[in-house]
């Protein structure tokens, strides 16, 4: 263990020796939640528990229990398999240990009473013989990912629920559901058509917003749609957004808000306002004094919301009219008008809400039929359906049961990426055992620092509900470790010096400091910050200039910012590399973001090392496959000169944007295909009208 304060394990919120830490994490017979920092075993805590519920306790009455009556639950199925092969391993070098090993690795993981002979001699003789027992058995351990033990719990639904569902019942898993929700898309517009009250929604939608916000939006909603039904069924969606005679009681009543301008006494106000601003000096004030009267003759609300209130570009943020404001008459006026366009936002918001509730459940409609259809069900009605089958009163005891005589240990690994749906379904099951003499054990272990997994729905806070359940309805106990073993101390310091500042701004109030048994000191480099970039064009305020796509390369300063981070990432990863003797398998580049490892990968390639992106990806979905597809589409298509700008553009031929401008030019000059330009004969290369095009003749001749 590094000097510095002593390592931080607590049970229950007391300070621990670690010792007890883990003879109480370890020990089966309890439910036990642990939050622990990277680096603190939490694998191994888990994988420890599975072989002492196997071995059994001597003299304790803790029978050892049978392989498949353990159901451990991780989020990949990497990591399942991970865990699987550290439990057959430990079998495999305990099989094979002498009595003073078998006896170190029973104390690590809290095994009492060791100092008694007979209980040290069937100890070691136990684990020594775990592997063989197991393997006697026929049946080993159950690891699983959470969808694949909701889809355990999915083939023994009954058929009624499936149809409830609108579920198949002959069904296909879609691991990616992308084909069903373009699909779905197509009939949900296909639909609108025939929907004259829906179509008015979403095209007073695309008028306000534009159709690419509205599209994000509602695949948005089809993203959630399992969140979005139950608040929907519950009457949460149609109550979240207050109307506006809700939100604002001087509305009741009103047909329209623009009715507040009949109003005697707003009227009076308005039109001493209008006399004010005619009678101000400054011209630009003066001015508003016509506009104000002319808004208010028409009972035209925007407009008097406009005459009196500064916006900004998007029509929010009103502010006071300056030194104008300094008249008395004027600011009770402008505060008048502020309230009104409080309430306009409030009544905008609600009829957008309601639009936009609409028009979600006619796309998730769609994205059910195509499914069923299909025979098709995801990752979310797999989810769904377990919910239900442990929830509703009529199959939860059901199920139950059968659970109830197959599992007497359950452990979850990773839990700070479990999402609020896969922890209520968990809770309906567990809640059974609240109170009960008989309860199964129950194991949860992550750390809420690392969830990563927002875009999958995951929620931090489902950590919290579930230490709380654990605690207060299982009887268990709360464990947290802030102390790592592998983590070097300059990192550490790293890490506790940002988290203290998530601290102080009260972002992360439960953080403790952590502490390192590592002796390796470590280091921790943080490069010059890149000045940040701004938009060409727009710096007066103006907007960008219409911009030709095929002849003018597209630049965005958040596109560039990346570009140049990369660059300066590469060079000092490259002059390290060559420094110290790296080789390239040695360094890992980690980002918040994937947007940024495409140009990382570039960056570094520039500087002659080599790098990939190891994501899970598709073969299909890799650039390189794309490149050679794109390249295979040319030679079959030769007019595809979409095809054609990626195969140039790509690696095979390493062209930049710049390039294929005066080959874009002279197609659309001639009316020919790039493709056919590119196979000209040599003499005809100068209708390019660019001594750049002289590198793209010789390209044409290698694609013919």
């Amino acid at each position: 263990m590094s000097g510095g304060p002593a390592p931080a394990f607590r049970v229950n919120g007391d300070l621990a020796a670690p010792a007890h830490f883990y003879q109480v994490a370890c020990d089966p017979r309890r439910s036990v939640v642990v939050e622990a920092c990277a680096g603190a075993g939490k694998t191994w805590m888990l994988v420890s528990r599975m072989l002492r519920a196997l071995m059994g306790e001597a003299g304790s009455g803790h029978a050892p229990c049978q392989p498949h009556e353990i159901l451990a639950i991780t989020f990949t199925r990497k990591a399942a398999g991970e865990m699987r092969e550290r439990l057959h391993q430990w079998l495999r070098d305990f099989a094979v240990a002498d009595d003073a090993q078998l006896l170190q690795a029973l104390r690590e993981r809290g095994v009492q009473g060791l100092h008694d002979p007979a209980v040290a001699r069937w100890s070691c003789d136990r684990l020594r013989g775990l592997q063989a027992a197991v393997l006697e058995g026929g049946r080993t351990v159950d690891i699983r990912t959470f969808h694949g033990w909701f889809s355990v719990l999915l083939r023994s639904a009954p058929v009624a629920l499936l149809q409830h569902l609108q579920l198949p019942v002959r069904h296909e898993l879609l691991e990616d559901d992308s084909q069903a929700q373009d699909m779905a898309w197509r009939r949900f517009l296909s639909a609108l058509l025939d929907a004259p009250d829906l179509r008015s929604d979403f095209e007073t939608l695309v008028r306000r917003h534009g159709r690419s916000q509205v599209d994000k939006a509602l695949r948005a909603g089809l993203d959630k749609r399992i969140e979005f039904e139950r608040a929907d069924e519950a009457g949460v969606l149609a109550r979240s957004v207050k109307r506006l005679d809700e939100a604002f009681v001087q509305c009741v009543g009103l047909r329209s808000l623009a009715d507040m301008l009949d109003r005697a006494p707003h009227q009076d106000l308005l039109r001493q306002a209008i006399e004010v601003l005619k009678s101000l000096s400054a011209r630009k004030y003066a001015a508003l004094g016509p506009d104000l009267e002319n808004a208010l003759d028409h009972r035209d609300l925007d407009g008097v919301i406009k005459a009196l209130l500064v916006l900004d570009s998007k029509g929010a943020r009103p502010r006071h009219l300056g030194t104008a404001s300094s008249n008395e008459t004027l600011r009770q006026a402008q505060s008048l008008v502020l309230d009104w366009f409080e309430m306009q936002r409030q009544e905008q918001a609600w009829d957008h809400h309601q639009r936009m509730i609409r028009l979600t459940r006619l796309l998730i409609r769609q994205f059910k039929a195509v499914k069923l259809e299909r025979g098709w069900i995801d990752m979310n009605d797999v989810e769904s359906a377990a919910l239900h089958l442990l929830s509703d009163e009529r199959l939860s005891g059901w199920v139950q049961e059968r659970l109830d005589a197959q599992v007497r240990h359950l452990l979850i690994d990773e839990f700070q990426d479990t999402n609020p749906l896969q922890w209520q379904a968990l809770r309906s099951w567990l809640q059974s055992y609240a109170g009960a003499a008989r309860a199964i054990s129950v194991f949860i272990v992550g750390d809420p620092k690392q969830s990563i997994y927002r875009f999958r729905r995951a929620e931090p806070q489902v950590f919290r509900a579930a230490a709380h359940f654990v605690r207060q309805a299982l009887g268990g106990d709360c464990l947290s470790c802030d102390h790592t073993w592998r983590n070097a101390p300059a990192v550490m310091s790293a890490v506790n010096a940002v988290m203290g500042d998530a601290v102080r701004l009260d972002a992360y109030p439960e953080f403790r400091a952590h502490t390192t048994a590592s002796v390796d000191p470590g280091q921790v480099w943080r490069l010059p910050v890149v000045a940040r970039l701004e938009a060409r064009g727009a710096e007066d305020g103006e907007p960008s200039a219409w911009r030709d796509s095929l002849t003018s390369p597209r630049w965005l300063p958040e596109e560039k910012q990346r570009d140049l981070e990369a660059a300066q990432a590469a060079a000092w990863v490259a002059r390290q590399m060559a420094e110290r003797g790296l080789a390239p398998k040695d360094v890992m580049v980690l980002s918040r973001k994937r947007d940024s490892l495409l140009p990382m990968q570039l960056a570094l390639r520039a500087h002659g090392v080599p790098a990939n992106i190891g994501e899970k990806t598709a073969l299909m979905d890799f650039c390189e496959v794309q490149d050679v597809v794109a390249l295979l589409d040319v030679l079959v298509s030769p007019n595809h000169n979409l095809s054609l700008a990626r195969v140039l553009r790509s690696p095979i031929f390493g062209l930049d944007s710049s390039a294929l401008v005066p080959l874009a030019l002279a197609a659309r000059r001639t009316g020919r295909s790039w493709m056919a330009l590119l196979q000209a004969p040599a003499g005809s290369v100068m209708e390019f009208d660019d001594p750049q095009a002289s590198v793209l003749w010789p390209l044409g001749q290698v694609l013919a």
